[in-house]
């Protein structure tokens, strides 16, 4: 195949392109020029394209090639100029060479994307009716372009915070779905970078007591071929494509550049406001999915070395995409380009966007030599040895879809995991399944099965309850299924291992006793994960009753199913997102006291032995009767409820200067036993009387006070929280 160029003009002349340098990649503006840079290895012939308002497309044939690096610079071109690229070279897909020069191609390293993909045969690289032969259609009318932009912007000062581990509570929020419906919000904001800039939100937030969001993906994605079928998109974002571009689709301002100024203004405001920004990100596949996918970047660029392989039997090319992210393809971090992707792609959202860290979704799929797990790799060494990101938050998600790729508990210094094993226990504790609470205990207290060999602290256990797949808490105690029938699958996508308890009725109820219930089963889900050792993630809108209506996959659902409901019910009988307001209040509250006690949020690692001669244990887990629970408690399969006391004086951790810690002493109490439960409050020689400071008892108010030696009832399915007084 070959293609004609015709010269690239401009407002109708005709400029002659200069040779430009392979470095940087993608498109670097200047008032001048504008460089253009894209790695394609194996092919042998690249047009740069260049769009005018009014879409027609005018070509002009890069002849300057550098270590598989095409390039050449453009005079003149403005910001917001629209581009793609076509490449030329051979068409055998079994030996992954996928070129065709009728497929217009993003940048993968273009800052900004303008347009969407459509389901039509013109997106993908090979014909539909014969698959081993290129499709000759132009994908352009059906593609997105990538934007020139200028990155200039104005800071006024803006530094990254660098808030403590020990002190970050993470918040996971869509950018769409948190100000979709916000009545506070201006309306034309709703749903994109601006509006989470307005007070609303960032005075919500902080009110709360979080000091970090965590956006679900926001490098620009596009929907799924098969989902567009279905009338539905992808919601979450897990479909990436470029890895530079923050997605289009949640700018007010446009999308020739404007979302990159919407996304650091947004980044700028909640710095301001005392809140970190975190991204989710999806390095481990693209939206081209397998190989009958489309031919959106990569695939058309170097689909041999930017997708791994099953590895052939006979050590020859095998076009068999290896997939461990049930995706389609999984990215190749062992070839040297797509790794470079990776580092500058990172430290560009850090040094440019000013962002402070990263989840990695399905971290495993990228750490890996080849198909086998490995900590020493080429990523990962890249990562802890990069003076800038080696210094950001990085948070792994330890699992992929492999047999081998669960990784909880076995990610190097410095990484922090998500640790579903705390979701599962705590889940299975209030829902009264646990097998006793030994399992409870380490997790409350930081996971040191998992993190404590290997120097690290108990936060690099990232603690959450629910996050954005899965149910809502509110669902979580209402539902014993999944209802997932509005994404089109017959109910048969999403897990089954829920941990769920419905209480007695499947969905919303009237019964007020009911209701009552689940609503403080989920304030003692809030409390037990704002008051563990770890970092706490609480997903948005748990705090205020947020509901899927069953759905724990709602991946699709762009609408009411899955944004946040602001209105404040007048009914609180209704079950009205209004009638779970108590569930805000205590979890603020709870964050309130960890925010403002070192004693809840400390960093080394409990000894269960004093702190200095003559004092109290750090720790001490209590039996209902006031003694220390015994061996033979923990191995109790029955037990059902446990005090945790921890000690305020002094803590393990020195303060900044190297002085002793003092704060005071807590004891809380867990009871996730279907029967009130008399508990005696141990007689000591360091604390002799405490006030309640946080209670899902109603019968127990905050503000009670209590002494050692005392009996109190602590409520089923209750948790209390007491607080040492001074003498």
């Amino acid at each position: 195949m070959s293609l004609t160029p015709t010269p690239w003009t401009q407002l109708g002349q005709t400029s002659r392109i200069w040779p430009g340098r392979n470095w940087p990649l993608g498109a670097t503006w200047t008032p001048e020029s504008t460089n253009f840079a894209v790695y394609a290895p194996n092919a042998t012939e690249m047009w740069l394209c260049v769009f005018d308002e009014d879409g027609a497309e005018a070509r002009y044939q890069l002849t300057e090639v550098s270590l598989g690096i095409w390039h050449g610079a453009l005079p003149d071109v403005a910001p917001g100029t629209r581009y793609g690229y076509r490449a030329d070279g051979p068409w055998d897909p079994a030996k992954g060479l996928r070129f065709n020069v009728n497929k217009l191609l993003l940048d993968p390293y273009g800052l900004a994307t303008s347009g969407t993909i459509a389901n039509e045969p013109a997106l993908f690289g090979y014909d539909w009716s014969d698959p081993t032969r290129p499709d000759l259609e132009d994908s352009a009318p059906v593609t997105a372009r990538s934007v020139v932009i200028d990155p200039s912007f104005d800071w006024e000062g803006d530094v990254p915070m660098k808030t403590r581990w020990r002190d970050t509570v993470i918040y996971e929020l869509h950018v769409k779905g948190f100000t979709k419906l916000h009545d506070r919000v201006p309306e034309p904001l709703r749903g994109t970078y601006a509006g989470l800039a307005t007070p609303a939100v960032i005075d919500y937030l902080h009110d709360l007591g979080v000091s970090a969001v965590e956006l679900l993906p926001v490098y620009q994605f596009f929907s799924e071929p098969a989902l567009l079928e279905r009338g539905l998109t992808n919601y979450w974002g897990y479909n990436t494509v470029s890895f530079f571009a923050p997605d289009a689709s949640y700018s007010s301002s446009g999308d020739r550049g404007q979302q990159v100024a919407e996304f650091k203004q947004m980044v700028k405001a909640f710095h301001q406001g005392g809140l970190e920004v975190i991204l989710d990100v999806v390095y481990n596949h693209t939206a081209e999915a397998g190989p009958t996918g489309p031919t959106i970047s990569f695939r058309g660029l170097d689909d041999q070395g930017f997708y791994k392989r099953v590895p052939a039997a006979d050590g020859d090319f095998d076009d068999t995409y290896w997939d461990v992210t049930g995706c389609g393809n999984t990215v190749n971090t062992w070839d040297d380009l797509a790794l470079r992707l990776i580092l500058d792609s990172l430290r560009y959202w850090v040094t440019e966007m000013h962002v402070d860290g990263f989840r990695f979704d399905l971290m495993p799929a990228l750490c890996r030599t080849g198909t086998e797990v490995d900590f020493h790799c080429a990523l990962l060494i890249a990562i802890g040895q990069d003076p800038v990101l080696r210094h950001v938050k990085l948070i792994a998600e330890p699992w992929d879809v492999s047999m081998d790729g669960y990784l909880v508990g076995k990610m190097p210094p410095p990484w922090v995991e998500w640790n579903d094993q705390y979701r599962d226990t705590i889940r299975d504790f209030w829902r009264g399944q646990s097998d006793g609470v030994r399992t409870v205990a380490t997790r409350v207290a930081g996971s040191s099965d998992l993190y404590a060999d290997d120097g690290r602290s108990a936060y690099n256990s990232v603690n959450f309850i629910t996050a954005h797949d899965g149910f809502t808490v509110r669902d979580l105690v209402s539902y014993d299924g999944k209802h997932n029938e509005a994404n089109g699958e017959d109910n048969r996508d999403g897990t089954d291992n829920n941990r769920s308890w419905n209480h007695g009725v499947e969905g919303e109820t009237d019964d007020p006793e009911i209701v009552a219930l689940r609503r403080r089963q989920a304030a003692n889900l809030m409390v037990t994960l704002c008051l563990s050792n770890g970092v706490p993630m609480i997903t948005a809108g748990d705090e205020r009753g947020r509901t899927q209506r069953g759905n724990n996959n709602a991946y699709c659902q762009d609408n009411e199913i899955s944004w946040i409901d602001w209105r404040a019910d007048p009914d609180p009988d209704s079950g009205g997102a209004g009638a779970w307001l108590d569930v805000y209040e205590i979890t603020k509250a709870a964050l309130r006291l960890r925010r403002e006690h070192s004693a809840l949020r400390q960093r080394h690692w409990f000894e269960g032995s004093p702190t200095i001669v003559g004092g109290p244990k750090d720790l001490a887990w209590l039996h209902p009767s006031g003694r220390e629970m015994t061996d033979a408690d923990w191995a109790d399969h029955s037990v059902r409820a446990v005090g945790m006391f921890m000690s305020g004086g002094p803590l393990r951790s020195p303060g900044p200067h190297g002085e002793q810690v003092l704060d005071t002493s807590f004891l809380l109490w867990f009871n996730a036993d279907a029967t009130p439960l008399s508990v005696t409050l141990p007689e000591n020689d360091w604390v002799q009387t405490g006030e309640v400071v946080l209670s899902t008892d109603a019968a127990i108010a905050v503000g009670t006070e209590v002494k050692a030696g005392e009996e109190i009832t602590v409520g089923a399915r209750t948790v209390v929280l007491i607080r040492e007084l001074a003498a």
